[in-house]
């Protein structure tokens, strides 16, 4: 089944741009004309709207599973061909540094992965990768960090945590509201990213993702996407890593 994007990708970049801006509205419109007493997903809606399970994009086929709906957290299988992901890894290679954390990027043991960002639309490689997860997320790429890349040697996790900035933090004022995870390579052991508030835990295998998002208006529905990553126990683990803003930042 093909997935529609008429409602942003046929206009131009100023109308794109002005997409999430019009779902943010939506959303606190509904939310006012609701009552409090009815069901919490009547008054939100998701950013994420393909259906069925499976999505073409180009010639690139992509089956994927909803594993829970409010919040919405969706696995994805051949996202990326093996051949991408080990060109992330080559182009990364030399460039990694200890992950750091927080919108003002500490150092902290809750996170002790080494990791990069490569410029937005860095080389060709970079671009293309870069259109293809803003189709899957269905938010344009002028609202997308720089691609993350991140490698855990064993003994190496990073702890449960949210993506979203809190209210506090200056990033806050355009905040994420989207995360995608892709496995870039098959961990011998461990390794899986968990989410301990829904009871979902996935295994990295190379080329697939897993999506989750965290735009409601109901913030116990943002909390829910607490995540970690599992120690790596044998081998090691790459993954990249796509955020998505509220507000442009390119």
């Amino acid at each position: 089944m093909k997935r529609a994007f008429s409602h942003y990708s046929t206009k131009t970049e100023e109308q794109r741009c002005r997409y999430v801006g019009t779902l943010v509205k939506d959303n606190e419109d509904r939310s006012m004309s609701i009552s409090s007493t009815e069901p919490e997903k009547a008054s939100e809606q998701h950013l994420f709207d393909s259906v069925g399970s499976v999505m073409t994009i180009g010639d690139t086929t992509i089956p994927f599973t909803k594993l829970h709906m409010w919040p919405l957290v969706v696995l994805l299988e051949n996202v990326l061909s093996h051949e991408e992901c080990d060109q992330l890894i080559k182009l990364s290679g030399d460039r990694m540094k200890r992950s750091k954390i927080s919108s003002e990027r500490v150092v902290n043991q809750m996170r002790t992965s080494s990791g990069m960002f490569f410029e937005e639309s860095e080389n060709d490689v970079i671009a293309s990768i870069e259109r293809r997860l803003s189709r899957i997320m269905n938010i344009p790429v002028e609202h997308a960090e720089g691609l993350q890349i991140l490698n855990y040697k064993p003994g190496q996790e990073y702890k449960a945590h949210h993506d979203y900035f809190l209210p506090t933090s200056k990033a806050a004022s355009n905040n994420r509201i989207s995360t995608m995870v892709v496995y870039l390579n098959d961990v011998e052991e461990g390794g899986e990213t968990y989410f301990p508030e829904l009871t979902i835990t996935v295994p990295p295998k190379k080329g697939s993702a897993v999506y989750f998002e965290y735009f409601y208006n109901d913030e116990e529905l943002n909390k829910k996407t607490l995540h970690g990553g599992a120690p790596v126990v044998k081998g090691e683990k790459w993954v990249a890593t796509q955020w998505m803003r509220r507000k442009r930042v390119r």
